[in-house]
């Protein structure tokens, strides 16, 4: 029979050379992104943290991340940049390169044609749980790092770099602590990088299939079309996990977050920092992709 065809996710790149590119595109789009990450923090925390009904301190993306410069100095847009490249070593490197050889275990050896976008998402969603088991203590420091906003004169800060907050987080709260959230992590990036990973496979092929070239306007429209439904489709349990992780103290977990915020705050509250997250979103997926395309390419021309 006829070989399958390929995914426009799948190439003739080794399995080592894919983990290592998407651990470099990845980090690299962390790098460019953190300050809308660090502004769709603050913003989606500042609901937990409210009280008596005040005016709230950060209001949308810009808005936010022009209070962060002037109160912190424009250092502070990339608070957790440490931890959060930590993070896409680990978690971008293993959800990204295990997602063909999973969707391929997936699909079976005999199949022929186009995967089906079921077992897509079912691999995107198997890759993004195991990553972020492996990696949510970077994850959970980056938060905690982002979430610290400006000190009183002569308070030191709580985690003075990435590498002590490790240290610091497993000597005061356990070694296990530094899994808190991994509920609310894990439903997190399971849903959103299957989102991101087949909606940008269908989204290619099928701009492929109409006629575009393998070329940087198509990874642009399907890098900006995997943020948004990652976007639309993450926001909820991106909240929880934010909130969850920021303060670990006030929610004894991911349903008892969901149903305090719902209560207190109203369903709406499970899309705050929606602009801000899929500016986010959006902006790394165009990054993270047209950077890992660009990065496989010229390892195929030289064999890696």
């Amino acid at each position: 029979p006829p070989p399958p065809r390929a995914s426009a996710m799948g190439d003739r790149t080794s399995f080592v050379g894919t983990l290592a590119a998407s651990a470099f595109s990845a980090s690299f789009a962390e790098a460019c992104t953190i300050p809308i990450d660090t502004a769709k923090v603050r913003l989606q925390l500042q609901g937990a943290a409210a009280k008596g009904g005040a005016k709230p301190k950060y209001s949308g993306m810009v808005g936010t991340m022009v209070t962060v410069a002037k109160e912190e100095g424009v250092g502070a847009l990339w608070k957790g940049i440490t931890p959060g490249i930590h993070r896409q070593i680990l978690f971008g490197g293993l959800r990204i390169g295990l997602y063909e050889p999973i969707r391929n275990l997936y699909v079976g050896k005999d199949h022929v044609g186009d995967v089906p976008l079921h077992l897509k998402i079912a691999a995107g969603m198997t890759t993004g749980g195991l990553g972020i088991a492996v990696a949510s203590p970077t994850d959970l420091v980056k938060v905690r790092m982002q979430a610290e906003g400006k000190l009183p004169a002569g308070v030191p800060k709580k985690y003075p770099s990435a590498f002590a907050a490790y240290g610091i987080i497993a000597k005061q709260e356990g070694v296990a602590a530094l899994w808190t959230g991994l509920g609310p992590n894990v439903a997190r990036n399971s849903v959103i990088n299957a989102a991101e990973l087949a909606s940008y496979d269908q989204v290619k092929s099928s701009l492929l299939a109409s006629g575009m070239e393998d070329g940087i306007p198509t990874h642009l429209l399907s890098g900006l079309g995997a943020g948004f439904v990652a976007t639309c489709v993450g926001s909820p349990v991106d909240v929880v996990k934010s909130r969850v992780m920021g303060d670990s103290k006030k929610y004894a977990g991911f349903v008892d977050c969901v149903v305090k915020t719902a209560r207190s705050e109203g369903v709406g509250a499970f899309y705050k920092g929606f602009i801000p997250n899929f500016g986010r979103l959006g902006s790394w997926n165009v990054v993270m992709f047209l950077t890992l395309e660009q990065v496989k390419k010229a390892m195929r021309e030289r064999d890696l």
